[in-house]
């Protein structure tokens, strides 16, 4: 859909529609409905509208059944706003983007409560040995001289 006139056509269908549910649509299982993205094929014969619903599976299965027999009207509508030739047909699609963004929310909540217990275990903890492993000792460097003693006098005995 990268045809703007095409993405124009689409955005006008997803106000159109979204106003004849608003006023027009006067269905009792429709609930509380938001349109939320129109895409239209580039022969601008098919149009699948994404839709969310605010409340619970019951309300959506009867919103779901209402817009399909709300179908035809919410057609002849399009065309008729559009001026078009041939009425796109449309098709419905529960969008699972609000359902999707919820449960990364929770999985994100809770790998934040993980990194918290983890940064509370730190904040007591103590180091198994030294603070810093690396960091030369006066008793090392005395080691470090005896070693280098050491391979001088090997060094020194193959030579021999």
């Amino acid at each position: 859909m990268s045809n703007p006139r095409v993405r124009k056509i689409a955005d006008r269908i997803q106000v159109i529609v979204a106003e004849m549910l608003e006023r027009r649509i006067k269905d009792p299982r429709l609930g509380f409905v938001t349109v939320t993205d129109v895409r239209l094929t580039g022969d601008t014969q098919q149009a699948t509208i994404f839709y969310t619903v605010l409340g619970e599976e019951d309300s959506m299965a009867g919103t779901a059944a209402a817009l399909e027999s709300a179908k035809g009207l919410l057609r002849s509508e399009v065309a008729k706003q559009l001026g078009m030739r041939h009425a796109p047909s449309l098709t419905f699609v529960h969008d699972a983007l609000p359902e999707t963004a919820r449960h990364l929310d929770d999985v994100l909540a809770a790998a934040r409560a993980s990194d918290e217990e983890v940064a509370a275990r730190r904040a007591g903890a103590a180091y198994a040995g030294e603070a810093d492993p690396y960091k030369k000792h006066d008793d090392e460097d005395d080691l470090d001289e005896l070693a280098e003693g050491a391979e001088e006098s090997v060094e020194g005995s193959d030579e021999g």
